[in-house]
């Protein structure tokens, strides 16, 4: 199966989850669904071998942008070759700063090459009844994210496998057993210097490639 075609049947099972009291699914809208369309088609050719995965969309970052730990001030103004690319494409209904969004991409804007960035539960997790809040995951819904997390280790074939946070990296040994997991501090709760001298550790081995 072609790359285009696995995106393709990728974008469709994200859709197809069903919102709840507690958990939105922003990708059933087609305009956030495509945003994510284009940072992966964008990855597809530009990447670096390497996945990281986070905990959960934020209510003002992934949630309303569709792209993992990407605010909709982020995607406006950073200077990165990828927004430079993609952002005239990109759709947005409402815009917001996240914190780790923007530690993130204050440190990745000096580099050329972007990570794969993903969830361990792609959907975001909220209070009951209050969607502008965030809460951590439960148990079955990073069970029920790794059938997400499988389909996008198959799209990219990642090299190096990283978590940013500990659910990340429990969710990563739970799925891939088998696999080196590397840990990257999360920035949140003081842990901001922690965090880019682990993505520096990282992008200083980086192998690049182009499809």
């Amino acid at each position: 199966m072609s790359q285009t075609n696995i995106l393709d049947n990728f974008l469709i099972s994200l859709s197809e989850r069903e919102s709840s009291n507690i958990v939105y699914n922003h990708y059933r809208d087609k305009d956030i669904r495509n945003n994510l369309r284009l940072y992966f088609e964008y990855l597809l050719l530009h990447w670096n071998d390497v996945l990281v995965v986070g905990e959960t969309p934020g209510y003002r970052g992934c949630r309303l942008t569709g792209i993992p730990f990407a605010s909709g001030e982020i995607i406006k103004k950073c200077q990165h070759e990828i927004f430079k690319e993609i952002r005239s494409k990109i759709k947005l209904n409402e815009t917001s700063c996240e914190n780790t969004a923007t530690i993130l991409w204050s440190y990745l804007r000096n580099h050329s090459s972007v990570s794969v960035f993903w969830n361990a539960f792609p959907f975001h997790p909220h209070k009951y009844g209050i969607p502008e809040s965030n809460r951590k995951p439960t148990t079955s819904e990073l069970e029920e994210g790794k059938q997400y997390l499988k389909a996008v280790y198959c799209l990219f074939q990642p090299k190096r496998l990283c978590s940013l946070g500990r659910i990340g990296e429990a969710v990563l040994r739970e799925t891939f057993p088998n696999e080196r997991i590397e840990y990257i501090r999360h920035p949140s709760y003081g842990g901001k210097k922690n965090c880019i001298e682990g993505l520096e550790k990282i992008l200083g081995r980086i192998k690049y490639r182009s499809c």
